[in-house]
């Protein structure tokens, strides 16, 4: 069944926030995802990956961390993400979690996060800032701080790249110590061959149809059990 999505606003810190939420059919609450757009911004390929979210049973908001603004190139896509500040980005993300807990179509326990690049970087972030996030599921995101590290309350299946010459080797060892460290229930998923972006199937560069399918099958299982399967 195809599910539509809209424009929506939320309040963010006493400011207005805006993003795009896929509800699909009426019926009972459901659990609800955060799709956290790439450096390029709230674009078409993220609202089609939010539809396919709402397809699997969930309501899904993507928030506008650029406020209307997208790129089309690296070089623009860059000056977005380097001018985005931390703090505001991750007010809004809490927004996003407010803002879903108060919809009727939300069952306001069973919020999950996911995103891409800049996307995955905010993904774990949130898990680690907010404890209403019940799992995470970053794609090739930046790993943070230890201190941050320390904070998560949700578990995470993180999704990686061997060619990634952003999120390398060495940073995501650092994740997979860090939930064994501090004893944080996780996975590190690295797809061997392909590079960063993979999932990305408007881009031929680093499109990966093999590594996609199986990211998906592994990422919506995971939501699946964490999300959908009854305590107990």
């Amino acid at each position: 069944m195809a599910v539509e999505g809209r424009e929506v606003e939320f309040q963010a810190s006493g400011r207005t926030a805006r993003g795009y939420l896929v509800e699909g059919g009426a019926g009972a609450a459901r659990p609800a995802l955060i799709l956290v757009h790439e450096w390029w911004g709230l674009n078409d390929h993220v609202k089609d990956i939010a539809r396919r979210f709402a397809g699997e049973g969930y309501v899904v908001l993507a928030p506008d961390l650029y406020d209307g603004k997208s790129a089309k190139d690296p070089e623009e896509a860059g000056k977005l993400m380097q001018g985005l500040n931390r703090e505001n980005a991750l007010e809004k993300l809490n927004g996003a979690v407010t803002y879903l807990q108060g919809l009727d179509s939300v069952d306001g326990d069973r919020i999950g996060v996911t995103g891409f690049c800049m996307g995955g970087t905010f993904a774990l972030l949130l898990a680690a800032h907010n404890k209403s996030v019940k799992a995470s599921a970053p794609f090739y995101g930046d790993i943070p701080t230890d201190d941050e590290l320390k904070n998560l309350s949700a578990p995470v299946l993180f999704i990686g790249a061997e060619n990634d010459f952003w999120i390398t080797k060495e940073k995501m060892d650092r994740l997979d110590e860090g939930l064994k460290k501090y004893g944080k229930e996780g996975e590190v998923k690295v797809y061997e061959g392909v590079g960063h972006a993979f999932f990305n199937d408007t881009r031929s560069d680093a499109y990966d149809k093999d590594a996609a399918e199986d990211a998906w099958a592994r990422v919506t299982g995971f939501f699946e059990e964490k999300l959908k399967t009854p305590a107990g």
